[in-house]
This record gives structure tokens, sequence and C-alpha cells, in this order.
């Protein structure tokens, strides 16, 4: 049983961006309202720590008077601090025992202070809550005639608290509206940042293929869209050109198909025409088979460069000697180069390379072939095999008529012949360089023709066996 899994469609370059954003901000804005909700607190703090330095060395001066009068602290304590609202505080002695203390209760258990400060700041103060209610005190020590008393003060935290509170809400809900409105206004930036990007959109959707020849202007794009559409337009040339070869090809499979089916239904009406003798019947059935053996080999070659061009044939790699090779090669030749009166000449050094066997002695003899059909009588053609760096090159050379230096490009094109009229008979279908250089491309070399003096020279170029390994 088979289970489909749908891929999850991904996010649009705008939500992808606005995420981002979103993320980015919303993260910011956390970050500075809790660093601004910090700093208040510790202001609120330090303003507290302030106040309870104030009220122990009020405390602390009442205690002394006190002590020098002898008055009773009862007296003297409760008025120690004036002009302070919500403020508390108490006086132990030495032996621990409570000197003065208010009537409610505020403070807690006094082990709550661990041990008196050295002087109160908002980083030691102390916080607690008795009935709902929040204090915030210190515990200092003072020597008064010799003798030491431990004054702790405290302040109500109530009204910090709702301060705070409403402080916090507000701060938040301003912070969440500025949150939500960047976010609105960098959607909004986006979304006109990718407007370029929608009308190249549209135009590149506006290409159809009777409209190959369009291309897009790249300066009246911004220059981050600039390598896109430089792609887009090789792209467009690419395919104008593949369309192109396609209706060309089309239109010479037509034409070299044509031909020989022609021939066939020609001649077969011809036979049929009237009564004729079984040696003109055998003769017909031959001319027949001829062409017959034509269209064969053009479908052959057809079907072989399909199947190159798209990876379904691979090379079967070995180490091969390339002037072994060639000698191998000339053997086929040997009695058609004799009834031409041609002679066929191997020269260079024993170069190895790694290659398909079959397939470069197909590119050898398509080749030979083809120099032999056009070298003059009592000529020689000249292959060279030698090594140059890296690369080990097969030079074939053969005499005759040269080829106009305008069809050199096209030569290796399917079915592209230097005569446009495409009558000889003897030559093939012309796919054999087609199929030469797609077989050479196919071992990571290169194939190159000249034609001049006379002389027609094709040098194929391939990786010796110590760079392929390499």
């Amino acid at each position: 049983m088979a289970f489909g899994f749908r891929l999850a469609r991904p996010l649009s370059l705008n939500n992808r961006v606005m995420l981002f954003v979103a993320l980015a901000i919303s993260l910011s804005l956390v970050v500075i309202g809790h660093l601004v909700q910090k700093s208040v607190e510790q202001h609120f703090a330090e303003q507290d720590a302030d106040e309870l330095v104030v009220i122990s060395r009020a405390v602390a001066e009442a205690l002394k008077k006190t002590t020098r009068s002898g008055r009773s602290a009862d007296e003297t304590l409760p008025h120690a601090v004036s002009g302070h609202h919500g403020v508390y505080y108490q006086v132990w002695d030495e032996s621990g025992a409570l000197v003065y203390g208010p009537d409610e209760v505020v403070f807690p258990p006094r082990a709550r202070f661990n041990a008196p400060v050295d002087a109160i700041r908002a980083e030691n103060l102390v916080s607690w809550h008795i009935d709902d209610k929040s204090y915030r005190g210190a515990m200092t020590q003072v020597q008064i005639d010799g003798r030491n008393y431990l004054i702790t003060a405290a302040i109500n935290m109530d009204f910090h608290m709702r301060f705070l509170e409403h402080f916090s809400r507000n701060l938040w809900l301003i912070m969440a509206l500025a949150g939500g409105l960047t976010i609105l206004a960098a959607w909004y930036g986006v979304h006109q940042g990718h407007a370029p990007l929608r009308a190249l959109s549209e135009s590149i959707r506006s290409v159809q293929a009777d409209q190959l020849d369009m291309r897009l202007n790249e300066k009246a794009v911004p220059m981050e869209l600039q390598p896109l559409v430089a792609s887009f337009n090789q792209m467009i040339s690419r395919l104008d050109d593949s369309f192109t070869r396609l209706s060309h090809f089309s239109a010479d499979i037509a034409h070299e198909l044509r031909t020989p089916l022609t021939n066939l239904a020609t001649q077969t009406q011809v036979g049929l025409g009237q009564a004729r003798t079984l040696e003109e019947y055998r003769e017909l059935l031959y001319s027949n088979l001829e062409e017959q053996e034509r269209l064969t080999k053009m479908v052959n070659d057809m079907l072989w460069l399909a199947q190159r061009e798209n990876g379904l044939l691979k090379p079967n790699w070995e180490l091969l000697d390339l002037r072994q090779e060639v000698e191998a090669t000339f053997e086929f030749f040997e009695a058609l180069a004799e009834d031409k009166k041609i002679t066929l000449a191997v020269g260079g050094d024993r170069v190895n390379v790694m290659a398909d066997r079959s397939m470069l002695r197909r590119v050898i003899s398509n080749l030979l072939s083809n120099a032999l059909r056009y070298t003059p009588e009592n000529e020689t053609i000249n292959v060279t095999v030698e090594g140059v760096g890296n690369q080990a090159q097969i030079t074939i050379e053969n005499p005759g008529q040269g080829i106009p230096e305008d069809h050199l490009p096209k030569l290796f094109d399917r079915f592209y012949r230097v005569d446009p009229s495409r009558q000889r008979q003897s030559e093939g279908a012309g796919l054999g360089l087609a199929i030469v250089k797609s077989i050479i491309e196919a071992h990571d070399g290169n194939v190159e023709v000249s034609s001049e003096m006379g002389t027609t020279r094709f040098v194929i170029s391939l990786p010796t066996h110590d760079k392929k390994a390499g």
C-alpha cells in the first residue's frame, strides 16, 4: 500500500520577511519593556533606600537624645520621624530586648533581616507582605554611649505597587500598539518593496512560445533583480535557440525521410505498372533494400543521439591505446581505400586514455568515412596521435575540396550538409558528425574542424589517463 505525503507549501517571500520582522520587533519591544519596567522598579528601590537612610538616622538621633536625657523611649521615639507617611521603625538593645516598636503588626520576625547592614542601599533592602500590605525595610546598628542598638526601619510600598501595576499595564499596552503599528508599516514597506518583483513576474508571464525573441530590460529593475533578469534572458535565448533548432530538426527529418520513402513508393509503383522479368524484380528489390537500409541507419542514428542526450547511454570506461584503436579501425577501411586508390597512414605517439572502445571506434570510423568520401584518388589520409600536455589528440587530415569558412561552425549540426541541394545519394543522412561531437563531449573532450589550402583537418582532444584518474 502506497502512502502519499503532501509537502507543505513554502512560505511566500512576503510572509518570510514579515515573520522575521515580527519576531525581531516583538523581541525588541519585550526587551525594551522589561528594561523600562526594571528601571522604574530600581528607581523606587533607590528612593525607598534614601528615605530609609533618613528614617534610620532620625531614629538614631532621637535615641541618642533619649539615652543622654534619661527620658523614656516611649516618650521621644514616637516623634523621631515627622513629615513621612507610612514609615515604621523598631529599636532593639544589645540584649535583644525591644526598646521601641509600633503598636500594629508591621515587621516580620527579626530573623528575616539576617544581620544589620553597614549602609542602606537598594540592593540590600528586604521586602515582605503582612495583611495584604507590602513593606520594604532594612536593619542598621548604631552605638550610643558604648551600647549597641539595632534599628529596623520600614516603608509601606502599597502606593509604589499600585503605581507599578498601573505603569506596567500601560507600558505593555503602549508596546503592543507600537509593535502592531510598526509591523503594519513594515508589511506595507515589504509589500511596496516587492512591487518590482510582481511587475517582473507579470512581464515573464506574458512571454509566449511565439515571443521568444522578447528580452527584459535589466536597467529597468532594481539592482537586486538584475541577475535574475539576466538569467531569464539567457534562458529565453537558449529556449529560442532550442526551438529554432527543433523546428529545423523537424523539417530536416521530414526531408530526409521523404526522399527514401518517395524512392521506395516510386520504384514500387513502376515495378507494379507492368509485368517484368524475375531479374528486373530482383534489381527492384535490391534497390528498395538500399533505401530501406538507409532509412534503418538514419533511424538508428537518431535513436542513438536521443538516448545519448537523455543520459540512457553511459560510456563503458576502459584504458585504451589511441594509436592501437586507430590502427584497428584502419583494417575495416583498407579494402574501400584500395578501391578508391587512397592511402591510409597513421603516425605519432602511444597515448593512453580512459574511453568506451565501441564509441571511440565509431568516432574514428565516422571521420575516416567522411575523409574517404571527399579525398581524390592517389591521395593520402593522415591520422596523427600525440600527447599535448594533459590532452591526447587525434588529427585526421585529408586533401580535397575545402569547406567554406562560414559552414564550419554548423558542420556538427544534425542533417547539415555543405551542399544545400542534398541530392548526393553517396552521402549519409548528415548525422555522422553530430554523433562524433556527442561521443567526444561524453568523454569530456572536444572536437574542432578547420579547412584551408585544400586540406580539411579534424582534431579530437581527450583527457589523458593521468588527468582522468586525477
